[in-house]
């Protein structure tokens, strides 16, 4: 059962043996071992077991159902707490800088076209201009050719048809996604760590880092490519709750049938959650391809929880058994995905085949005989006759061969390029706004101001990410910690895909769909500092007091950094105060 010491709910605590670490414990000397059900579904902390303050106690009537009442819902008060904290400080001036910045020349102007002809069209030169200006906004009809898919940019423009077509609105659903994504964290990692605390600490970090703040604020598609992302972690994350939890009660249950010899093992009953996952990594590929790296890594992500579920139950061939689920949930996984991709194109399908009239390339099956292509990613194939696929899905995959072609040869210099070797320690940053005001110009005082957005994580935060990671990698392979290894899992499906691309033009915030599961590394290195519950009360004020300093060191940084997250205007001197580096310039 849960040890508490303070404020601090563990299961058991971090840095003493995680509730379902069947390695070797980190404390010597003898101990029960814990029935087979209860490891493997420990309780999830309530609030219940903190003894309330002596004032509470001895305060009458009110005061002790009030604190009934908070600890009951503490699971989910916390974790509001932070995301309405994070959501405040994403919201407030939203609409700054009153401009186009960056990439929002094209997503701002994508998502409104999709919303009012299905497709992306074309706009006159001085649309940006025209937009800006208030005026009627010069969209057109013929269609454009775009290289990413519409998910992220149904978003954007739902947050356009509320507010209007100005920088508020195209950025509006970028800061719910973003507050949203701080809630969701802080809910994951209070189950996967099993503190509510430590929940409530990964949403804090995620709130106050750079990367993820800027990303909440500007109408780009990582931030959406991000929150998919996270979502399918987390459905996972409850399918193995779920899915555990199933297994205990048919152990409990004390049947005649040797389970551990039982075809049963092949089904571990109805799966909802790992569908939802599908259906999340599905919308997260049809917001930027590089979301689909997820769908392998996440398929073998839960093949292995199955299995070694199985494995703990006392299963006989509990690895057969994997090899079945990884030959089954693969494609079912893949399947769903697939689906949601393909319907996330409604609006392209949809549209007209007249010429310059419908989605781009949606009349090029039309008339060409039916043939299948003569080569697949550089590839020559046979061509055999494909009369029998529907003309709209021949034009589709012509269209996805052109992108491709497109993404992988686009290798054209950019200012603000970065090779992803660098991007855990921030080498190279995004400029997304910059201008430099004179005295009396954007609210300057001083003779030379500057005004920036920068797209760069919290630098505290992140360089305290990387030894979290060492110390992950140090849990996973050598204590067998099962949280490590997904958190590791999670951040590799997110960053190492781009080591393949190298030579093309990439860019630091790519990292953003990461930094949910650098987060949850700190927080689990945090926890380890905290140390466990067993440990002397010295140990204990030394851990927490050193923990709590990163913590505030983190968000001292994010407040330092603050001026260039919102482009605010400041003296020259304090901007070239915050470019620590050359390469940040």
């Amino acid at each position: 059962m849960w040890r508490v010491t303070g404020d601090l709910l563990s299961d058991p605590p971090i840095g003493v043996d995680l509730s379902e670490q069947e390695g070797p414990a980190t404390v010597p000397g003898p101990r029960a071992p814990r029935p087979v059900a209860e490891r493997l579904v420990p309780p999830m902390p309530t609030g219940r077991e903190i003894a309330p303050p002596l004032a509470v106690r001895m305060s009458g009537l009110v005061l002790p159902v009030l604190w009934r009442w908070a600890t009951r819902w503490s699971g989910w008060a916390g974790p509001i707490a932070v995301a309405l904290f994070g959501g405040v400080l994403r919201f407030v001036g939203l609409g700054q800088p009153n401009a186009i910045i960056f990439d929002e020349t094209y997503y701002a102007k994508d998502s409104y076209a999709l919303w009012q002809n299905g497709y992306e069209s074309n706009w006159a030169d001085d649309a940006n201009a025209k937009i800006m200006a208030g005026g009627p906004v010069p969209l057109k009809t013929d269609p454009s050719f775009i290289v990413h898919p519409p998910v992220g940019k149904w978003l954007i423009g739902a947050g356009e048809q509320l507010f209007g077509m100005h920088p508020f609105g195209w950025r509006f659903a970028m800061a719910v996604l973003g507050t949203l994504s701080i809630l969701m964290l802080a809910r994951i990692g209070r189950r996967l760590f099993r503190s509510t605390l430590l929940g409530c600490v990964a949403g804090l970090l995620l709130s106050v880092d750079g990367l993820h703040f800027v990303m909440s604020r500007v109408a780009l598609l990582d931030l959406v490519v991000m929150f998919w992302f996270l979502a399918a972690f987390g459905l996972l994350l409850l399918d193995r709750d779920r899915t555990r939890g199933l297994i205990a009660q048919r152990l409990e249950a004390g049947s005649s049938v040797d389970w551990r010899e039982s075809r049963w093992w092949l089904f571990l009953g109805w799966r909802p959650y790992r569908l939802a996952a599908a259906v999340a990594i599905g919308l997260m590929g049809a917001t930027k391809w590089s979301g689909m790296y997820a769908l392998v890594a996440f398929w073998l992500l839960t093949v292995c929880w199955d299995a070694g579920s199985r494995k703990l139950a006392g299963a006989r061939r509990w690895w057969a058994y994997g090899v079945f689920d990884a030959l089954f949930v693969g494609p079912v996984m893949l399947v769903v995905a697939a689906s949601v991709y393909l319907a996330s194109w409604t609006g392209w399908f949809l549209s007209s085949t007249a010429p310059n009239q419908g989605g781009y390339g949606r009349d090029w099956a039309l008339h060409r005989a039916g043939l299948s292509p003569d080569h697949v990613l550089g590839l020559p194939l046979p061509q055999v006759d494909m009369t029998w696929v529907p003309d709209a899905l021949r034009s589709l995959w012509h269209y996805h061969a052109q992108v491709y072609e497109f993404h992988v040869h686009l290798t054209s210099p950019h200012t603000y390029q970065s090779n992803p070797w660098s991007w855990l320690v921030l080498g190279r940053p995004v400029s997304y706004f910059y201008e430099s005001p004179k005295i009396g110009q954007s609210g300057c005082q001083v003779a030379e101001c500057a005004r920036e957005v920068l797209a760069i994580g919290t630098p505290v935060l992140w360089w305290t990410g990387i030894l979290a990671l060492l110390y992950c990698l140090y849990r996973w392979v050598l204590r067998r910690d099962w949280r490590a290894g997904a958190i590791l899992c999670g951040l590799a499906a997110g960053y190492l895909p781009w080591f393949e691309y190298q030579q093309r033009t990439i860019f630091l915030f790519y990292a953003v769909a990461f930094v949910p599961f650098l987060v949850l590394a700190v927080t689990m290195l945090l926890g380890a500092l905290v140390g466990p519950a067993t440990a002397s009360r010295d140990r204990r004020l030394v851990g927490t007091a050193g923990a709590g300093l990163i913590v505030l060191a983190v968000m001292w940084n994010f407040l330092y950094f603050y001026p260039l997250y919102t482009g605010q205007t400041i003296p020259m001197d304090a901007w070239r105060a915050r470019m620590w580096f050359t390469s940040w310039i």
